[in-house]
């Protein structure tokens, strides 16, 4: 079938204006206007319309903030109740209804065992400074200071996060291999690779001369999303838990934007069965509005008053916007419906990349789906794999883009293309996304052929829901 492109329309002056005051007036900081120059002024569910006219599906949903899409009924509904009631909107740290409200819906989520025995902090309203907050716990509750995180990882701009994240460059964290099936990084993959990845955390804090002194914590992402979409191995997961409890000291998981039903489980660890000490929480938790929290073992509630705190912690808007989303994924089982529709779409992303050798790996859990794109010309004699394409992965965006369709990308050199749609996906507009998709990515191949070549046979690797191959 053919895809339907959007209408051409002439671009408004106000369209143009704004783009151009934009990159007039803001800092070079800025990172998504760069490569979706698009003025969005209304939006629903999936949908986005620009002031130019055009539609648009969007699959970077506020980089998985808007678990319900944009301006879903339930979470209008919570946000207009509160401003009609005459409650404060801010409060700082006060208790409030709403606030309890929120509260008893997020314990009610989470894994029993946590919840039965759980603390809340509310942080400053991004989930950088949450994970700022659980490091910093975790290191007064300890005594300790080092940190153990992972290579490819991702957990916010702030100095903290920045130190446990993999692009850091100033090193006083441990970093630890990530089991990666595709780009192991010992060059196995598969449960080998996770295997080889877990003796070598154990040895780092059993050898007395690894230098390398107990951690105040580990922090890990159930599926690293910026890193490429990578999902951790069950095995794994649970291989860390046990190497950690059993040394004492802290997991802390990273739960962002692996939450709220986003990987097809509620909560990212779910699918492994694992209860970590702390988990950090944010994007999807506020109904699309700001709202960032710690939830962790009661044991770690050490905090001296004030000593992590932040002047918009008490959003009562984003808490109730939250609390109503949290309700309504958890009512309506969407995350069951994301692991359902998640694989469906990862099968046809797979039948695709056997037609096209410049995918080298499809994978993903639930509706967080990553197609890294590669470079078979390019690949050297004694490489598992090929290099990755980001150049080429540009080029789908831009086609994506002009097809109607907002994706993001991620991974190294910015090489997978990342699909985050709302849980509220109909299956006609997730067969409407593959399609767009699949048109992008071969209109992408032509206007490349010359830079990035596909000559050379190369077998695409595909993992679905995060198991190997």
């Amino acid at each position: 079938m053919a895809v339907t492109e959007p209408a051409p329309v002439a671009p408004t002056a106000a369209h143009e204006g704004i783009l151009r005051r934009q990159s007039l007036r803001e800092s070079a900081a800025r990172t998504y206007a760069r490569s979706l120059p698009i003025v969005p002024v209304r939006a629903r569910g999936l949908t986005i319309e620009g002031a130019d006219g055009r539609r648009y599906l969007d699959c970077l949903s506020g980089a998985g903030t808007l678990a319900l899409g944009h301006n879903h009924p339930v979470v209008l509904e919570a946000i207009k109740k509160v401003l009609d009631s005459g409650a404060p909107l801010h409060v700082l740290d006060l208790a409030t209804p709403v606030k309890d409200a929120f509260v008893t819906e997020l314990f009610a989520t989470l894994p029993r065992p946590l919840a039965e025995d759980a603390r809340i902090q509310f942080c400053g309203p991004a989930g950088t400074d949450a994970v700022e907050a659980a490091l910093k716990l975790v290191r007064t509750a300890t005594g300790r200071s080092g940190l153990f995180a992972f290579t490819g990882a991702y957990h916010g701009m702030t100095a903290g996060a920045l130190e446990a994240s993999g692009g850091a460059t100033d090193v006083r964290v441990t970093r630890l291999p990530f089991p990666h099936d595709y780009r192991c990084p010992f060059g196995i993959g598969g449960e080998r690779g996770a295997e080889i990845a877990a003796r070598w955390t154990e040895s780092l804090l059993d050898d007395g001369k690894s230098g390398v002194p107990k951690p105040a914590g580990m922090i890990l992402e159930p599926v690293q999303g910026e890193g490429g979409v990578i999902p951790a191995p069950d095995d794994w997961l649970r291989r860390m838990r046990d190497v950690t409890a059993s040394r004492s000291i802290p997991l802390i998981a990273d739960e962002v934007q692996t939450g709220v039903g986003r990987t097809g489980t509620f909560w990212g660890v779910e699918h492994s069965g694992v209860v970590p000490d702390v988990m950090v929480m944010s994007k999807a938790i506020g109904g699309s509005l700001p709202l960032a929290v710690v939830v962790y073992r009661s044991a770690l509630d050490v905090w001296q008053p004030g000593a992590h705190a932040g002047t918009f912690r008490g959003n009562q808007l984003a808490m109730a916007a939250g609390a109503a989303t949290l309700a309504h994924v958890r009512e309506n089982r969407l995350a069951e419906r994301a692991a359902t529709l998640g694989a469906r779409m990862l099968a046809s992303l797979q039948g695709l990349a056997a037609g096209h050798p410049c995918v080298g790996d499809v994978r993903g859990r639930g509706l967080m789906i990553g197609v890294e794109l590669v470079d078979p010309d390019a690949m050297a004699p004694d490489a598992a794999v090929p290099p990755p394409a980001p150049r080429l992965a540009a080029a789908v965006q831009q086609e994506c883009l002009r097809r109607g369709l907002i994706v993001e990308l991620g991974g190294r050199r910015a090489g997978v293309v990342r699909l985050l749609p709302p849980l509220t996906l109909t299956d006609e507009q997730a067969a409407a996304v593959l399609e767009r998709f699949a048109d992008a990515l071969a209109a992408a191949e032509r206007s490349t052929q010359g830079r990035t070549g596909h000559r050379q046979s190369h077998r695409p690797r595909t993992t679905s829901q995060g198991s190997p191959p």
